[in-house]
């Protein structure tokens, strides 16, 4: 039987072979796959790699993945007992945002990755990383809000918070941020308790 490893390395040697977003994996150095427990609970969804992501071939390593450490750490929570990645796994050129074409591209290998991992809470960091998810809202209406969703006819949980680069930016959410990342663990524990459906 193959390890829950092996069947997230399959999905980038298949994101290779069908040569997804060719203009992009032309530009980028790697594929930025994601990186953590493939047994998690909790599964952290950006947008697509930066420079420094792309460098090294994992996500959150620059800027906002030290800002991420950070809020990390303030919920008790470490980066090997959660799940990190994005929706878009190669670098837009300059970092630029991912086209809805782009994002579009990669949903189905996200899709298998939830699949394998089967995490209890979906955290999307900003707006690219929930728009699958919960199409419609923004992030400044529902973020450190949990919602309910069915996926492949299992329920999970979203919350959806804003991205660790938007308090790099503005200071005044910083502290949103942080408050917001904080409920996640407690949510955590929160459906741990919940009855089991029969």
């Amino acid at each position: 039987m193959t390890t829950k490893a092996q069947q997230l390395e399959q999905i980038a040697t298949d994101i290779i072979k069908n040569n997804v977003c060719p203009d992009l994996a032309m530009q980028a150095n790697r594929l930025v796959m994601g990186d953590g427990n493939p047994d998690a609970d909790i599964m952290f969804i950006g947008e697509a790699p930066g420079k420094k992501e792309d460098e090294t071939g994992l996500p959150f390593v620059g800027a906002s993945g030290k800002f991420l450490d950070v809020m990390l750490a303030a919920a008790g929570m470490r980066r090997e007992d959660v799940f990190i990645t994005s929706i878009v796994k190669y670098r837009p050129p300059n970092n630029r945002d991912p086209s809805t074409a782009e994002k579009a591209a990669f949903l189905p290998y996200l899709l298998r990755q939830i699949e394998i991992i089967q995490p209890k809470i979906i955290v999307p960091l900003g707006r690219h990383g929930m728009e699958f998810f919960l199409p419609g809202v923004t992030i400044g209406q529902i973020h450190g809000q949990p919602q309910q969703m069915e996926l492949h006819g299992r329920e999970l949980v979203i919350m959806p918070l804003y991205h660790p680069a938007a308090a790099l930016y503005n200071a005044r959410l910083k502290q949103t941020l942080i408050d917001d990342f904080i409920k996640v663990p407690v949510l955590l524990k929160q459906l741990e308790t919940l009855p089991k459906k029969a």
